[in-house]
């Protein structure tokens, strides 16, 4: 049985807590203390530590407990931050697996003893840390590289995104030190695609002290193929040519691959993608904004095991490109938002409990669409239908009937619906837990009265922006249902431009 913290000890660490398990500070009640203890005892939960000499303590206490996973805030190469680094490497250091410096400015020594104090790492972010590339000299003495890379061994997961002086001197320097690596990100980082025409293949042949070059990338990929399946250059404007050299690459299975904002990526480019990696679970198109249905056609072919896909802002797609997915039988979660010439119609008709062997769709993505036909997804956990401007009480109600099993549903600036739809919708999701009716300038308290009947798990709702539901409507529903632990009420009984998507 973990040993539990003293309560005195709880209070100073609040902060540091988990968004999902904070409580606002001055309410350090038995409910938060054994809330507090609980997330403790979890393993995956990030740690987000401010750097300060105030979090020396917590630090050391999270340490004594074998905490495993952390994230440091407002790093830089100040004193303080270089005793926080000290501390972390001592209390936490033999036994972190999860490292997060993302947007911090430590110096080179202090980032490098604070590794050589972490042997167990196995996830590694450093996004956002220009300071470590800046000069070019991270770990360019080999005593120091052997160092590093003897502690490296067992890293997994690189998170190298929006770095702006890597070039492909140091990221070879730094990967050389993790061999097995299985993840990385290289999102948002400058690439240069330099094509030899006498050759048809990507230059310049030598590593480049001042670009990242795809030719290298492409080196690391042949050299790695054994052993990485995630991969993300979203952002990086990944060419059709680069695509296909990647897909092309001997031996490399990938099975997550992020491409969101590639926006000069080809349906013909896709289409070579999915013949070439037919084993990729996880894939994110979205942004490519020069894709449309022919995508659709070739994903739905190739993929067979595609369990995760998100096409997010592809306007080019229409109904009759969704028909096409009906040939992945595993997919688990589809984002189609801001897809506005989609309206459901052709996915139902895919992928619906119509369909012989119906998806286990759990999560769905609609919003912005341009309206929405009747969804029939049983096992659907988490559905988004924000700024579906022709959503009435009638879809409402068919969507309750076919989607029972919602979790997490966001239905946010659907201006059409009342608390006639509520009063049938509510009584068909008993396990509804997260739910956002902002700017529904339609409900009243009628309709947070029927969800605190029916709703009885619900955990967090947003009535931001409802001019016609009042604060003491919101503490009603507050007294029906006391679990409910996050209630967003901004603006109630005014308007607002936010949008929630």
């Amino acid at each position: 049985m973990a040993e539990s913290l003293p309560l005195e000890m709880l209070t100073r660490i609040l902060s540091f807590l988990p968004l999902s398990d904070q409580k606002e500070a001055s309410l350090v009640s038995r409910a938060w203390y054994c809330a507090a203890q609980n997330a403790l005892r979890e393993t995956n939960v990030q740690y987000n530590i401010p750097v300060s000499s105030a979090s020396l303590p917590v630090i050391k206490s999270l340490g004594l407990r074998g905490v495993t996973c952390i994230g440091l805030t407002s790093l830089d190469g100040s004193p303080a931050s270089q005793q926080v680094l000290e501390s972390v490497a001592y209390h936490l250091g033999p036994h972190l697996q999860s490292l997060c410096l993302s947007g911090g400015s430590p110096t080179e020594a202090s980032f490098v003893a604070l590794i050589l104090g972490c042997p167990a790492l196995r996830s590694l972010d450093l996004s956002g840390c220009h300071s470590l590339f800046t000069s070019g000299t991270l770990l360019e003495q080999p005593e120091t590289a052997q160092r590093v890379r003897q502690v490296l061994r067992g890293l997994c997961e690189l998170n190298l995104a929006g770095l702006r002086d890597l070039t492909d001197l140091s990221f070879n320097r730094l990967s050389s030190c993790a061999p097995n690596l299985e993840r990385l990100s290289l999102a948002y980082c400058h690439l240069t695609f330099e094509l030899r025409p006498a050759r048809g293949s990507f230059g310049p042949p030598d590593s480049s002290p001042s670009q990242l070059s795809f030719h290298n990338l492409l080196r690391f990929l042949k050299e790695r193929s054994g052993r990485l399946h995630a991969l993300d250059l979203s952002g990086t404007g990944l060419v059709p040519e680069a695509l296909k050299a990647l897909g092309g690459v001997a031996g490399l299975q990938l099975q997550e691959l992020r491409l969101h904002s590639c926006q000069d990526l080809s349906t013909e480019a896709v289409t070579a993608l999915c013949r070439l990696q037919s084993g990729l679970t996880s894939l994110d198109l979205s942004g490519c904004s020069e894709l449309a249905d022919g995508a659709l056609l070739a994903i739905g072919r190739g993929l067979g095991h595609l369990w995760c896909l998100r096409l997010r802002k592809l306007q080019r797609l229409t109904d009759a490109g969704c028909t096409a997915l009906g040939g992945l039988r595993e997919l688990r979660s589809l984002d189609l938002a801001e897809c506005c010439l989609v309206s459901g119609q052709g996915l139902a008709q895919a992928l619906g409990s119509g369909h012989r062997a119906p998806a286990p769709l759990a999560s769905l993505s609609l919003a912005y669409c341009s309206s929405l036909k009747v969804l029939q997804f049983p096992e659907l956990r988490r559905l988004s239908l924000s700024l579906v401007p022709a959503f009435t009480d009638k879809g409402l109600v068919a969507v309750a009937r076919g989607c029972p099993s919602l979790e997490h549903l966001v239905l946010s600036h659907c201006s059409l619906l009342s608390d006639e739809g509520w009063a049938q919708a509510a009584r068909s999701w008993p396990r509804l837990q997260h739910l956002n009716l902002a700017s529904c300038g339609q409900l009243t308290k009628q309709t947070l009265d029927t969800i605190g009947q029916a709703c009885k798990r619900l955990q967090m709702l947003d009535v931001a922006m409802c001019p016609r539901i009042s604060m003491a409507a919101v503490r009603h529903l507050q007294a029906q249902l006391p679990q409910v632990t996050c209630v967003q009420s901004r603006y109630v009984g005014g308007a607002d431009l936010t949008l929630t998507l």
